[in-house]
């Protein structure tokens, strides 16, 4: 029996990962691609990214019941070039697109080395960093970004041109763990401000503006308004650069083309998605590489911390020793989320 605690309850991570992949299927995927969602969906979860778990059955469930997502795609794969792949993912649910992407990169990079695979015809996909730990965890580095419905103005705008298109790095380490980047070009993503909202409370002025741009504490009106870029202008940049090699290079939707999954959710959205690999097996051997990742990491993680009480990071050091916390001890999740999973599998 699982543990409850208020409005949240621990879950083990095979039983989470069995109700999503029931609560899928009732949605019409298959097996098969019902698992390889779920997969993505439950490590955002085990790293404690919530935002981009299991909670987001509420926006695929009721998308892929009006026709808005496709649960039963065609997906197709063109190879270019020898180690670039165009890949249409036919509205389907976005995380089994990308994971089909992720997958079809990691036979092009074990084969060439390197590798690209550019994906149309998408959805949300989830966070980036379990992309990019599954891709590690097989000795590859990776880049990988995708592009997102408009929630952020163009610097120096009034309205939203551009969306929170998230960037991630990731480089395996075979002695340790791996260095995991995953960041959205704004403050916070657009969901801790929906959940702020949900929950009645307000949020720092520096996450979003209003609709006329002036910085809010109402989430209400940051909904209604913009979502505020990291390091002003750079993150501007940022964003539209991975907007261009997700949307546009990738032939999908990009920037205002893009159809917002909540005001039009029976649409197709579009979105576009960039895997780059690198086989790390071809640059020297697991000891060479694992020697130079642990004197990298103690290089930052030595630096006498400034606050005795924050010692020196690297990124994915905090995701990771969760994920390892909850594997071993049950996830925290949402009652609320876990209900609605229960509703789908009719349990």
């Amino acid at each position: 029996m699982n543990a409850k605690n208020n409005t949240n309850e621990i879950i083990k991570e095979a039983d989470l990962h069995a109700l999503g992949k029931r609560a899928f299927q009732k949605l019409g995927l298959s097996e098969q691609e019902a698992d390889d969602v779920v997969r993505i969906l439950v490590l955002a979860d085990l790293f404690g990214l919530s935002t981009h778990g299991l909670s987001r059955i509420e926006s695929y469930g009721d998308r892929l019941k009006i026709g808005g997502i496709n649960p039963r795609p065609n997906i197709r794969m063109e190879r270019l070039a020898p180690a670039m792949i165009g890949l249409d993912g036919d509205n389907g649910v976005g995380p089994l697109v990308g994971m089909r992407a992720l997958n079809a990169a990691m036979d092009a990079a074990a084969e060439f080395g390197i590798a690209v695979v550019f994906a149309r015809g998408s959805n949300h996909f989830g966070p980036i960093s379990p992309y990019s730990l599954i891709a590690a965890e097989r000795g590859f580095a990776s880049i990988i970004g995708s592009n997102a419905s408009t929630t952020i103005a163009p610097w120096g705008g009034s309205d939203a041109r551009l969306g929170n298109s998230p960037l991630g790095f990731g480089v395996p380490n075979p002695g340790g763990k791996p260095f995991l980047l995953d960041m959205a070009m704004s403050v916070v993503a657009r969901a801790k401000i929906r959940n702020a909202f949900k929950r009645g409370e307000k949020i720092p002025d520096t996450w979003g503006t209003d609709i006329k741009g002036n910085p809010t504490t109402d989430p209400k009106a940051a909904l209604d308004g913009f979502l505020l870029p990291i390091g002003g202008h750079k993150g501007y940049g940022l964003a539209l650069m991975v907007d261009l090699f997700a949307g546009l290079l990738s032939n999908a939707a990009y920037l205002t083309h893009i159809k917002s999954w909540q005001d039009e959710p029976d649409e197709p959205q579009n979105l576009g998605h960039f895997f780059i690999l690198i086989d790390t097996k071809r640059l020297g051997s697991n000891e060479w590489l694992s020697a130079r990742m642990l004197d990298f990491a103690n290089i930052l993680t030595d630096s006498p911390p400034a606050d005795q009480s924050k010692p020196v990071i690297v990124p994915g050091m905090i995701e990771l020793a969760k994920l390892e916390r909850q594997r071993s001890q049950g996830i925290e999740m949402s009652s609320d989320t876990l209900n609605l999973l229960r509703q789908y599998c009719g349990v």
